[in-house]
């Protein structure tokens, strides 16, 4: 019966249970506002409300804005492309500010100076006049960077002035003046400006005077995030847009009580709103709270004077709304004609379009506070809440070779700067390759690394096409090397997608993305060694991955299943698909003509094929690749980068002839030396050291030293061995010069 019983079972399905698995590994993002990394939880399910700093357009676009946009829009392809998250990204353009009032105001004036056309004498006058309150400034300034710059103005300044002077008094040679005076303008142009604007400021009265320089540089700031092939926002919103709003929003935080007019501006209480229960001033940074220099920097250069200063309740109250002074654009409002403070536009336009809690913020580290924490703290009032940003993301600080970098100390690289001397795809790298909320130093080390990534990824790329290109039977059985290979693509898929969900830490990503090429060069050398096929399947797969991977941050364009693009991106594909039936066949064809050559011993015949390789090929963007007893390599790349190599190939060649060359020299100078050695009887060797030896013997044997005194037996022992050693040597030199003579006596 037992037996029976079991056999049944035998016949049902038994109870089945999943596996244990590995659990889901959740998306961790480093947040400003509890400064650890939290779980990211949208509030909408998989949308995202996103909300980013925009710059404020007063000057060309530089590195620093570069690390804040490039960092941000890797982290938003990543959150929608590879974490399929919805994300809505709204971005501000700051296009009503003091900078931008003060630079368009002294701009405006300095071009009504010179359309005056100044003698060189009125301009000598003027520029001594404006450089005296410089340097009284440079005096006050207690911030050792900022003073060596005004120092650095200062010097040059004097210099040209001297120069000038100098050419009035003496040289007849009028283009000469005409030289040193547009250097003189270019030298002193912020003082000059400076002065003139302190004199003819508020007379400045034309609105457009104060729209015409934003537009212009936001226009620049787009042509440069394209460049860099950061995508655009979906949403771009622009301060002078959203006056009305501005006003709305003011009077709404006046009525709750934390906001008060004086003096027809407006003012946030902080001291009210930190002490409501529900409220907390500096949520970012708490510790600053107090920190009048930063509050003084955030509320702008205009807005500092005493009398402004008086107006407020507290030292750490901000402004919401500015009374527009006489040279300052102005809206009408219910405290009069004035305009938006800085912090408040984000507040307003953020709100405007993701209403009253945000996903994410994001912006540079410098703007924690007072920017952000005022950001925060206004749209709380507003809202009534405590929670209008979910997660806060910063931006690491950027540094020039190790340097401090500030527009404040005109040391800044601007984008197209980084340009001319690297690509988008090289800038993108070597900030792939750092962290997006440390600091970043942009240097020769920093980018020669991002170089060096790109090519050695770019190669692999080149070598499967290569590969693909040949033929293969449709499947392979796998053996150990593939099965070693398909287990490191498997956990470095894993290890770059732990580490995209640690905090999006796209270095480790890149670096076990250099892990997967590494595996596969070794596979591909192998098979290479052995003579054997590789497998296409895997091959492809791994290129394609990692194809997809850069594509998601940013680091490549284009449609091409595997590589960089080659010849632009709209038609990167079809030039590939078009030349390389051609370039394989030629490729053959070279390769059948050298087999030739070398039988025949034909060296003319090798060097055209050589030339065709080394010389004109790659005028073409066509690497060839000889591999003996292999068929040859094609590859497509780019003609800059083969003329780069090239041009680096010979450097190195002359460098190891030049090598080569002093090597022979130091050799033939040694052989000369010890056969000028070979030529001294050991009687003479120590004749010349009179300033060792005083006494010698009948054969030229040093006996005293240079005090008279009688050389001890050690001492003499040592020089007997140098004595007899040559000796040896002479008696060999001898022998060698008779033998010369008898077989030269022979020879006749």
């Amino acid at each position: 019966m037992a037996d029976q019983e079991q056999a049944r079972r035998k016949r049902t399905q038994p109870t089945w249970a999943p596996p244990a698995g590995s659990p889901d590994t959740p998306l961790k993002l480093y947040n400003s506002l509890t400064r650890k990394k939290e779980v990211f939880v949208p509030q909408k399910g998989r949308r995202v409300g996103w909300y980013s700093c925009g710059p404020t357009v007063y000057d060309t676009s530089h590195m620093g804005h570069a690390r804040s946009y490039i960092s941000f829009d890797i982290l938003r392809r990543i959150m929608k492309d590879y974490f399929n998250y919805d994300v809505l990204y709204a971005m501000n353009i700051t296009d009503i500010d003091d900078k931008i009032i003060k630079r368009a105001r002294q701009n405006y004036l300095l071009e009504q100076y010179l359309d005056k056309k100044p003698s060189g004498k009125q301009l000598l006058q003027d520029v001594q006049t404006a450089m005296q309150p410089y340097r009284e400034k440079l005096e006050r300034e207690t911030d050792p960077d900022k003073k060596a710059m005004l120092q650095r103005i200062t010097n040059k300044v004097e210099e040209t002035v001297s120069q000038l002077g100098q050419v009035a008094e003496n040289s007849p040679d009028a283009s000469k003046g005409e030289e040193l005076k547009k250097a003189l303008v270019g030298d002193a142009r912020d003082p000059l400006s400076e002065w003139l604007d302190s004199m003819h400021g508020s007379e400045v009265t034309d609105n457009s005077i104060f729209t015409k320089l934003p537009q212009h540089f936001e226009a620049e700031f787009h042509k440069d995030m394209e460049a860099l092939n950061v995508l655009p926002a979906d949403v771009l919103t622009r301060v002078s847009e959203y006056i009305p709003e501005v006003i709305e929003y003011v009077q709404t935080i006046i009525d709750k009580g934390y906001g008060y007019e004086s003096n027809k501006s407006v003012y946030f209480d902080t001291t009210k709103f930190d002490g409501a229960d529900a409220h907390f001033y500096a949520k970012l940074v708490p510790e600053a709270f107090g920190d009048s220099k930063a509050m003084l920097e955030g509320e702008g250069d205009l807005s500092i004077s005493q009398d402004r200063l008086s107006e407020k309740r507290s030292t750490t109250d901000f402004a919401l709304w500015k009374a527009s002074k006489p040279g300052e654009p102005s809206w009408d409002s219910p405290w009069g004609m004035g305009r938006p403070g800085w912090h408040i536009e984000c507040s307003v336009m953020a709100s405007s379009i993701l209403g009253g809690s945000l996903d994410i913020h994001t912006g540079g580290y410098d703007l924690k506070f007072p920017h952000h924490d005022n950001e925060i703290a206004q749209a709380e009032a507003y809202y009534d809440n405590d929670h209008w940003v979910r997660y806060f993301l910063h931006s690491g600080h950027l540094t020039i070779e190790g340097c401090k970098m500030s527009k404040s100390l005109k040391n800044f690289i601007t984008i197209q700067e980084a340009l001319s001397r690297y690509s988008s795809r090289q800038l993108r790298l070597g900030f792939l390759l750092h962290s997006w909320k440390d600091t970043l130093d942009y240097s020769s080390d920093t980018m020669g690394t991002a170089v060096k990534y790109e090519k050695m990824i770019n190669e692999f790329f080149l070598t499967v096409k290569d590969v693909l290109r040949t033929d293969a039977p449709p499947f392979l059985k796998w053996d150990k090397p593939e099965l070693q290979l398909a287990e490191s693509f498997q956990q470095r898929k894993e290890g770059v997608h732990q580490a995209l969900c640690d905090n999006i830490d796209t270095r480790t990503a890149m670096d076990q993305m250099r892990e997967l090429v590494s595996d596969s060069n070794v596979y591909l050398k192998e098979k290479r060694d052995a003579r054997q096929q590789p497998d296409h399947t895997l091959l492809r797969d791994i290129a394609a991955y990692l194809t997809r991977m850069l594509k998601i941050f940013g680091a490549i364009e284009g449609e091409e299943l595997i590589g960089f693009p080659v010849g632009g991106t709209s038609q990167a594909v079809n030039l590939e698909e078009t030349v390389m039936p051609y370039l394989s066949t030629m490729a053959e064809f070279r390769d059948k003509v050298r087999q030739v050559a070398r039988q025949q011993k034909a060296t003319e015949i090798l060097q055209l094929c050589d030339r065709l390789r080394d010389d004109v090929l790659p005028q073409l963007g066509v690497r060839l690749e000889d591999h003996e007893g292999l068929p040859p390599v094609v590859k497509l790349v780019d003609k800059e980068t083969l003329l780069k190599e090239r041009e680096e190939k010979l450097k190195i060649e002359e460098e190891k002839r030049r090598q080569k060359e002093e090597k022979q020299r130091k050799q033939q100078e040694l052989q000369a030396a010890k056969e000028a050695k070979r030529r001294i009887p050991p009687s003479e060797m120590f004749l010349q050291d009179t300033d060792k030896y005083s006494n010698f013997d009948d054969t030229g044997f040093p006996t005293h030293d240079k005090e008279g005194k009688e050389l001890s037996k050690g001492q003499q022992k040592k020089l007997r061995k140098l004595y007899d050693a040559q000796e040896k040597l002479h008696n060999e030199f001898l022998k060698s010069q008779q033998e010369n003579v008898v077989n030269g006596a022979q020879a006749k």
